[in-house]
């Protein structure tokens, strides 16, 4: 998909969130049938909201490709999913942008709408599979079952360098 395509909804512009999970194995399963799989890499949840820019994506894409989370020799944690050569499961996530501070159900104001949010996920899954990295992804909108063993465990949130906290 082509950045420049990528439509504004109703004016305002889209930033993502990544929480991202280093893993020994990943799959998403849907209506009972396994639909992808890894072995070693990385999880990445993936939840769009209406409120910033595609620079974001391009950066958070660029991000998870090369953070340093896997381990050397040494056992530190000096290597990309590039450098260690692992795979990525890309999920759609919207309750990633789920507001609890109100009330006692969760909501989904921020979250962006369906058709913005699907086109971000698929630019991001998109610039992530031009790493070359073996890249498998969750069916949008479904009800899936994600199973993952972490590894380490190591669960980090990636979001906007205008979103982090000072």
């Amino acid at each position: 998909m082509e950045s420049h395509k990528l439509l504004k909804y109703n004016s305002r512009k889209v930033i993502v969130r990544f929480l991202i999970q280093r893993v020994s194995r990943a799959s998403v399963t849907v209506n009972g049938k396994l639909e992808s799989a890894i072995g070693p890499g990385l999880l990445v949840l993936i939840g769009v909201s209406a409120h910033d820019s595609l620079a974001d994506a391009d950066y958070l894409c660029t991000k998870v490709i090369h953070l340093r989370i896997f381990p050397d020799a040494e056992g530190r944690m000096n290597r990309s999913v590039l450098d260690a050569g692992g795979a990525l499961l890309l999920v759609s996530q919207f309750t990633l942008y789920g507001d609890c501070r109100k009330g006692r159900r969760p909501g989904f104001d921020h979250a962006a709408p369906a058709p913005l949010a699907r086109q971000l996920y698929e630019y991001a899954v998109d610039r992530i599979r031009e790493s070359g990295l073996v890249t498998e992804t969750g069916i949008f909108q479904a009800h899936m079952e994600v199973e993952l063993v972490n590894d380490g465990p190591v669960t980090l949130m990636l979001e906007s360098p205008r979103l982090a906290p000072v």
